[in-house]
């Protein structure tokens, strides 16, 4: 017997494969919508304007962000420095902008990424103790002849360099000026990056005192004339003078000629005039109160006072304000016949010195190391906290030269190994005391620029030496300013 079996019914296939492709299409549809949103999310459209890209056509979104570099503070009444042309680039094709280079962008684009700026060190604020030396600007105003001059400060890797500038060579007459040599100058030592020293001196004849000698040099009647003439200079060059040396050695009679005599009271208030002029047009420029010259000072026969004891001037200047109005307390010393590390009370005979001073006739004017120190402790003593600027340092040599100039018999015993061994020693001192803060070598060219005329006595402290040999103090320069520059991290 056959027996029967009760079977379920079963939905056909067609209705399977139709309900599959209705929740596919639907899953279809809201993954696309949601993949559009995201998309919409990520260009910023969506309730978010001012961050909006109208045109993602030509706009390449950035994939990493380069630093900014750090702009220098210019003093407030500083032009801004000229841009500089900038040579196109070929430019590499941009990629498609995608959902994940937007997200990438976005991501190194943080506002937390942007760079300190930090301000550029004004010259009055870079204390660090810094060696420049003095060159004599090109006499005929060669571009070519001051490039090289410049070009050799360089090879000694100095950024600073001394420039003195004559007032009376450079407005002859009120208001009338010859820039042409200075402009050469100040423009080319602003193209390598040197920093310049202007030691300016000599006020012409309009504008000096009634009755005077002219035959010497000496200050203007009306200190506001010198003022004026530093200002305007300034102007001329802003942003290329970084440092400013009021006059130049006023305790002599030669340099500082006056009805009223060598006047320490007279000297500050030109002083405090240019001091407060030059700040209110750039703060940042140092000013260097004149440097003194080392002497024990000297009484005509007819009791007019020629030369002035520098100590005891030092003492009259500090008293009549020399620190209000100053960054930098200017110094000299160029070296006779001993070494900058000894001491005035101290020396050494030397019995082969042809020139006896320091031996026969001791002084603190012979010796570096006295004239220094001392003046140092006078400041600190008046509670100052000024650095000594030496803008004349060095020691003549006549080793190579035809005769000696009248007057510096002392350059005859000094040969051009000691001339570099001393230098360098002056440095080491300088850096190691701590109260200097800038130092000046005497000098770069004097001897090329004078022909090496043994009777020129800038000659023999020349670092180029007769007919272009360079002195081995070139070498020696060089050495340590790479040396010191490596010691300061720079």
């Amino acid at each position: 017997m056959t027996s029967t079996q009760t079977m379920r019914p079963r939905p056909p296939r067609r209705r399977q494969i139709r309900t599959f492709a209705i929740v596919w299409t639907i899953i279809s549809v809201l993954m696309g919508a949601c993949t559009f949103f995201a998309i919409y999310v990520a260009y910023g459209v969506i309730n978010n304007p001012v961050n909006s890209v109208t045109d993602t056509s030509s706009v390449a979104l950035p994939v990493a962000t380069t630093p900014v570099q750090a702009a220098a503070v210019l003093p407030s009444n500083t032009p801004a420095p000229a841009q500089a042309t900038v040579t196109p680039q070929p430019t590499t094709p941009t990629a498609e902008v995608t959902g994940e280079a937007v997200a990438a962008a976005q991501a190194t684009a943080s506002p937390t990424d942007e760079p300190t700026v930090m301000p550029t060190a004004l010259p009055v604020d870079d204390r660090a103790f810094q060696v420049g030396i003095q060159v004599q600007y090109a006499l005929d105003g060669s571009q070519e002849m001051q490039e090289l001059w410049m070009g050799e400060v360089e090879k000694l890797s100095m950024k600073w360099y001394k420039q003195q500038v004559r007032w009376e060579d450079v407005e002859p007459e009120q208001g009338q000026y010859n820039w042409g040599l200075l402009d050469n100058a100040i423009n080319t030592a602003a193209e390598h990056g040197i920093k310049v020293m202007t030691s300016i001196v000599t006020a012409p004849e309009w504008s000096r005192e009634a009755g005077v000698d002219l035959s010497k040099h000496g200050p203007p009647a009306d200190p506001q004339t010198y003022v004026n003439f530093v200002t305007t200079m300034v102007q001329r060059y802003p942003g290329k003078i970084h440092a400013i040396e009021v006059w130049n050695e006023q305790n002599l009679d030669r340099e500082w000629t006056s009805v009223d005599g060598l006047s320490a009271a007279n000297y500050v208030d030109l002083l405090r005039r240019t001091y407060t002029a030059v700040k209110d047009i750039d703060p940042g420029i140092i000013i260097i109160s004149g440097a003194l010259s080392p002497t024990g000072g000297w009484t005509e026969p007819d009791g007019r006072v020629s030369a002035l004891d520098d100590f005891v001037y030092m003492d009259q200047l500090i008293q009549a304000g020399l620190l209000n109005y100053s960054d930098c307390v200017g110094a000299h010393h160029n070296g006779y016949n001993i070494g900058p590390s000894i001491a005035w009370d101290n020396v050494t005979n030397d019995p082969n010195a042809t020139f006896r001073g320091p031996f026969d006739n001791a002084h603190h004017s012979w010796s570096f190391y006295s004239t220094l120190t001392t003046y140092a402790e006078k400041i600190r003593l008046a509670e100052g906290d000024q650095g000594l600027c030496v803008t004349e340092f060095g020691w003549p040599s006549t080793e190579d030269m035809d005769g000696s100039p009248e007057g510096f018999g002392f350059a005859d015993d000094n040969t051009l190994e000691e001339q570099a061994e001393w230098t360098v020693e002056a440095m080491d001192l300088m850096e190691e005391w701590g109260t200097v803060w800038l130092a000046f070598v005497w000098n770069l060219n004097y001897g090329p620029q004078a022909g090496w005329d043994p009777s020129n006595d800038n000659v023999p402290y020349s670092i180029i030496g007769k007919d272009w040999n360079f002195r081995p103090v070139y070498d020696a320069i060089g050495q340590w300013e790479l040396a010191h520059q490596e010691r300061a991290g720079q």
